[in-house]
């Protein structure tokens, strides 16, 4: 960051890496966030989130002992080491479904290639948290603030998922995001401090959603 004054005015600019940040999570980027539920499809035609205080609820354990929190790690941990294979060995081996599997997989492939084509260096396909942490690095991106809008872009495709299926209004869905913001902050804090010994989830309810959507019949999402 660069502090300049006009106008008697303090005025902060954005380094050239926060501005990848926000174009590699912006929904714009081409990674097909938009086509995956994390199984939230199957949750609100089951019936278990109906509106927005349980679509909060819901994303919020996702983000707090679910693949949210996981993810972050792992994101960290390839940041850390982008030559190690052990987060996206560890990344694969931690789908519980097959459907999260070709999540994380599709999307980590899509940002690989997009990021590479346009920025460098050429990464291959990892799982997308890992290759998120790997261009994190080779771009120079302060940790914390990658983790915290990792988590954040996270939550509002959950959110947007909401959005179009319960359904809510634009303005529930931002609000959902806003209040769930402190939640990306401080699991990104936390994530920059783990190791891999420190993944470890309790989103059961996530998982065996995202297993029966592989059988529903009627659906507008791939996850």
């Amino acid at each position: 960051m660069t502090t300049i004054m006009r106008m008697g005015a303090t005025i902060t600019t954005m380094t050239e890496a926060m501005q990848k940040l926000h174009a590699w999570l912006s929904p714009g980027y081409p990674v097909g966030a938009y086509a995956y539920s994390h199984g939230v499809e199957w949750a609100i035609s089951a019936g278990l989130v109906g509106d927005g205080a349980a679509l909060e609820r819901w994303i919020a354990d996702c983000l707090r002992i679910g693949a949210g929190r996981t993810d972050a790690i792992l994101a960290a941990a390839a940041f850390a080491d982008p030559s190690s294979e052990e987060p996206a060995d560890l990344a694969t081996a931690l789908a519980p479904s097959r459907e999260r599997l070709a999540e994380t997989a599709e999307m980590g492939a899509a940002f690989a290639a997009t990021t590479s084509a346009v920025w460098g260096p050429d990464h291959g396909p990892a799982p997308y948290p890992v290759a998120f942490g790997r261009f994190a690095r080779a771009h120079e991106a302060p940790l914390i603030p990658a983790l915290t809008l990792f988590l954040q872009a996270f939550a509002a495709n959950l959110a947007s998922v909401g959005v179009r299926l319960i359904p809510l209004g634009q303005t529930e869905g931002q609000r959902i995001v806003a209040a769930l913001m402190p939640i990306c902050a401080m699991l990104a804090e936390e994530a920059a401090r783990s190791t891999l010994d420190d993944v470890g989830g309790a989103a059961l309810l996530s998982d065996i959603s995202a297993i029966a959507h592989e059988t529903q019949t009627v659906r507008l999402f791939r996850t």
